[in-house]
């Protein structure tokens, strides 16, 4: 390899991770504005299997019911967020005598001096700190529901055109035929995958809600929530769905039974559902290797934060889709893939070299036929 493309390849780097992390308030809302005309288009879809629906109600009005059915869902979960946050911040004084109670349980357990250090700074703890990264990047994205809702429209605006513009910008066949492959495997792709892990989601965050409020815990609704976020993140996400309402636990009650009676119930169906039943709907539709979701999240966490964490899938994804299309980047899509059997649309030209045998076909039928005079 020449010095000149190992330069280059680098500076391309540079440059690709400097528009990542300073164009962050640029891209991070339109990416979720991207995935937000998914989810319409998967609900428009739905909508469609309706019969009365499909037949009779009009492509635009669909859109303008969808868009509707997600303002009131981001409406509903905002304002449960919000009440259940200001209910834990006037609760949270009262739990400071607990922080006293489980550092004596564990200095009569552990007897070391390390739990008097402990001690001496627990006056400085506060929940708002442990979930601070979590909360300040959801109202980054509350900030921004504004702006991705407007580059959602504007994304639908432009979708009867593009079509379009495709045709005009591929004008050889071939090449518009495997960009339209592309995009359809790329929504088709996202939209399975969000519309499975927003559905195990949901089927984890309401049970988990059953139990929390059964075991007692302040505000089950919030911590519910946070567990439906938490595992849009793979692997860590479940884990820190489970640990933050166990340790909360230990604030609320001032010991470990509850605590413990949470991490069993709430690991249970995380394990349940997350290992049991979300690869059996998914299968293996995502194709993306465990090591490469663990290093995407890793990077993209870098970047963007928790933001980046939860966009990470969907991202590599992307990722793998679009560089199986090209003979340069189809081995690093072996890579990123799970068992590195990857589409590469190689199955197309197949069908062009069935054309010389039918025009022989033709030709031979010209032949024989005694009206053509041979």
């Amino acid at each position: 390899m020449k010095i000149t493309n190992v330069a280059s390849f680098f500076i391309i780097a540079i440059a690709i991770i400097a528009a990542l992390v300073y164009g962050q308030s640029l891209l991070v809302p339109f990416i979720l504005a991207v995935l937000l005309w998914f989810i319409m288009r998967k609900l428009k879809m739905l909508l469609d299997r309706i019969q009365w629906v499909g037949e009779r109600v009009p492509s635009w009005v669909k859109t303008v019911i969808s868009g509707f059915i997600i303002v009131v869902v981001i409406n509903i979960a905002a304002n449960i967020l919000a009440s259940n946050i200001n209910n834990l911040a006037q609760s949270y004084p009262k739990y400071q005598p607990n922080i006293d109670l489980i550092i004596n349980q564990l200095n009569r357990v552990l007897h070391i001096n390390l739990i008097e250090m402990i001690k001496a700074q627990s006056a400085d703890f506060n929940i708002g700190a442990v979930l601070g990264p979590l909360l300040n990047s959801l109202s980054g994205i509350m900030g921004n529901l504004f702006m991705i809702i407007i580059y959602a429209l504007f994304i639908l605006s432009e979708e009867s055109n593009f079509r379009t513009k495709l045709e005009i910008l591929f004008k050889d066949k071939n090449r518009h035929t495997q960009f339209d492959d592309i995009t359809k495997k790329i929504e088709q792709s996202i939209t399975s995958y969000l519309g499975l892990k927003t559905f195990t989601s949901v089927l984890t965050g309401g049970l988990s809600y059953i139990a929390l409020l059964l075991i007692g815990i302040d505000s089950p609704a919030f911590w519910a929530f946070l567990i439906f976020l938490l595992n849009f993140i793979p692997t860590v996400g479940s884990l820190a769905a489970t640990a933050l309402p166990a340790l909360f636990c230990l604030l609320q009650f001032g010991g470990f039974k509850e605590a413990i009676i949470v991490l069993a119930v709430v690991g249970t169906i995380q394990i349940l559902v997350g290992n049991l039943l979300e690869p059996r709907l998914m299968g293996s539709s995502m194709n993306i290797s465990p090591l490469v979701a663990i290093l995407s999240l890793s990077v993209w966490g870098v970047l963007w934060g928790i933001t980046g964490m939860i966009l990470s899938v969907p991202i590599t994804v992307v990722m793998v889709i679009i560089f199986a299309q090209f003979e340069a980047t189809r081995p690093v899509a072996i890579m990123l893939s799970e068992k590195g059997q990857i589409d590469g649309g190689r199955k197309r030209p197949h069908k062009e070299e069935k054309i010389p045998i039918n025009e022989n076909s033709r030709r031979a039928s010209r032949i024989i036929d005694p009206r053509s005079g041979g």
